[in-house]
């Protein structure tokens, strides 16, 4: 049964004793464990408009499951809630399957709240693609990990404000973009990007983003994090951005910011696939969601 697995639906912060919020509120629930050696589909849950298909899996690349919204973005009240997990042993591999699109609100927020965790030995992948954020978009991601020791995580965001290949950007809103990694259950990093009302100033200013337009999260957990470090930081796209990485309590950081968002893609993408060779054994070609 699936209720072995707590609830997760991204409206925890509410009262409840409050009605539930105007709007859609998408849940995707995955839990892959190990039958006869292999990695297997143990539970799955799906409300619409969240939905997880499993294509073919690309050679050498582990169990995949595409995450799809097909709604095609979301609206102030909308909610997506997603809770991943991979048991001791397993791996698997969470593409988004197109880019998330963050539309114009009248007033409230919309939310994404994603739950990734991982068991001992396991490996998991929570590979996006860009979140775009429309001018006066408002949106709270929440994004929570918990890696057993022995298990390992590569996981990322993208965010880019405003359409900017039609010339537009994103002057007013709200962006919470909060992160929190536990290992074995012991917070060891957390972070949070906050920019509330006067977007386009904070985009614009030297001493914020300075012109830059797109920006990237990388985290990767694994036991031994400087080798990895070092393919980081020797990949030749980072030229093109303004990049930067480090390790902090043993896990590893990495952020992009660039004025152009196909460029921090084209940087993001191959610093991913050095890193997913490097720690999870699997081809540096990414799927080819990624590339559609």
């Amino acid at each position: 049964m699936f209720a072995a697995i707590s609830p997760f639906d991204g409206t925890q912060e509410l009262d409840a004793s409050s009605p539930p919020p105007p709007g859609m509120h998408g849940i995707a629930e995955v839990r892959l464990t190990t039958r006869d050696g292999k990695t297997d589909l143990a539970d799955l849950r799906q409300v619409s408009p969240l939905r997880v298909l499993f294509p073919t899996a690309a050679s050498g690349d582990p169990l995949t499951a595409a995450l799809v919204t097909t709604s095609g973005g979301l609206v102030g009240g909308d909610s997506l809630a997603f809770d991943l997990r991979v048991e001791d042993g397993a791996s698997g591999l969470f593409v988004a399957q197109a880019a998330e699109k963050i539309y114009r609100s009248s007033g409230a927020d919309g939310r994404i709240d994603v739950r990734l965790s991982v068991g001992r030995d396991g490996w998991l992948e929570y590979l996006p693609q860009e979140t775009i954020l429309f001018d006066n978009a408002r949106l709270r991601r929440c994004t929570d990990v918990d890696v057993a020791q022995g298990g390992r995580l590569l996981a990322g965001e993208m965010l880019v404000f405003g359409r900017t290949a039609r010339g537009e950007r994103m002057n007013h809103g709200l962006i919470r973009d909060a992160w929190t990694i536990r290992r074995n259950g012991r917070m060891v990093w957390s972070d949070a990007l906050h920019l509330d009302g006067d977007i386009a100033g904070r985009l614009d200013d030297g001493a914020g983003f300075d012109g830059c337009h797109a920006m990237a999260t990388l985290a990767l957990v694994v036991d031994d994090p400087p080798p990895f470090l070092t393919i980081l930081r020797a990949c030749p796209d980072h030229s093109q951005v303004r990049f930067g990485a480090t390790i902090v309590n043993g896990i590893l950081i990495a952020r992009w910011l660039s004025a152009d968002a196909q460029t921090l893609r084209r940087s993001f993408g191959y610093a991913w696939g050095e890193l997913r060779a490097a720690a999870g054994s699997c081809p540096k070609t990414l799927p080819r969601l990624w590339h559609i």
